[in-house]
């Protein structure tokens, strides 16, 4: 008994006459193998359905007819021969074997559609890494950033620091080389140090008590005062200069000189009093002074 054909095979397995007529022809008519493969590779195209030409030739298990080669005429079986009628039994032999086939390539594909699934998974982690990674340098880079711009500012503050520090000893310089002459014959005031009178009205008498700072207000010359606080061991001349990078610039550009003057007992401070502690001076724990201009020379 001879096997289906190609085509009744694919019939036989459940697969519409269409497709089947279609994957044979698109295949080449190499087999059921070929044809199947088709299928359930174009299974979900949407003109999977659409009819296509049939060509010429011995397609689709068909008898060629007698104008075309292998016909009743040329070589091959002669237009009389009937085709051997298989059994029940052998139709389904040969059924379940298609059958097995069938799931035999659905499990190929369902297993190249698992290994698809899990080269996607894989990229995706893959790809979710880079990312982390890319955004975990970004933070790096922004903190590093922070931190070199934090040590920046710091370094400028140290800087601002120092450069005031240069100008007290800068002042303290020239102030020594301008008066140097007049600051020789000044020792007597240190003569009416052990008791000096406190120039805040509240202060209480002399105690054994230690500040640490010292609240000063200073009264300039056009009626406007400054008041900060110093620490109680910093010379007179931090005040200074305090007043002279603080008070107004005056007409013409230039600064006078600046006299300090107690408020009461009234008292002229002078060049070797700036080199004096606050605290020496008997201006802690506060204190009122004057801005007086004093003429140079």
């Amino acid at each position: 008994m001879a096997e289906l054909t190609a085509l009744e095979s694919l019939i036989e397995m459940g697969f519409p006459r269409g497709r089947a007529e279609k994957a044979l022809t698109l295949t080449g008519n190499q087999g059921i193998e070929a044809a199947m493969d088709w299928l359930m590779e174009h299974e979900d195209d949407p003109d999977v359905d659409e009819p296509l030409a049939t060509p010429l030739g011995h397609i689709l298990g068909r008898e060629p007819t007698p104008s075309e080669p292998g016909g009743p005429e040329g070589p091959g079986p002669t237009a009389g021969e009937g085709k051997p009628v298989l059994s029940e039994e052998e139709r389904q032999e040969q059924t379940k074997r298609m059958l097995e086939l069938v799931a035999q390539k659905q499990r190929e594909r369902e297993e190249r559609e698992e290994r698809e699934a899990l080269e996607r998974e894989r990229q995706r982690r893959r790809q979710g890494q880079e990312l982390t990674v890319a955004r975990q340098r970004l933070q790096e880079d922004e903190m590093r950033r922070a931190a070199e711009e934090r040590r920046r500012e710091k370094a400028e503050e140290l800087a601002a620091r120092q450069r005031v520090r240069e100008k007290i000893e800068r002042d303290k310089a020239e102030r020594a080389k301008k008066y140097g002459g007049t600051v020789g014959p000044q020792p007597s005031p240190p003569a009416t140090e052990p008791g000096p009178v406190p120039s805040s009205p509240s202060q209480e008498p002399p105690t054994k008590r230690e500040y640490d700072q010292c609240r000063i207000q200073v009264r300039l010359p056009d009626g406007t005062s400054l008041t900060q606080t110093f620490r109680a061991r910093e010379q007179l001349a931090a005040v200074r200069l305090y007043v002279e990078l603080h008070r107004g610039e005056e007409p013409g550009g230039g600064q006078d000189p600046v006299q300090l003057l107690s408020g009461f007992p009234r008292r002229a401070f002078s060049e070797a009093d700036m080199e004096r502690p606050l605290q020496e001076l008997g201006l802690v724990p506060s204190a009122v002074l004057i801005v007086a201009k004093k003429c140079p020379g």
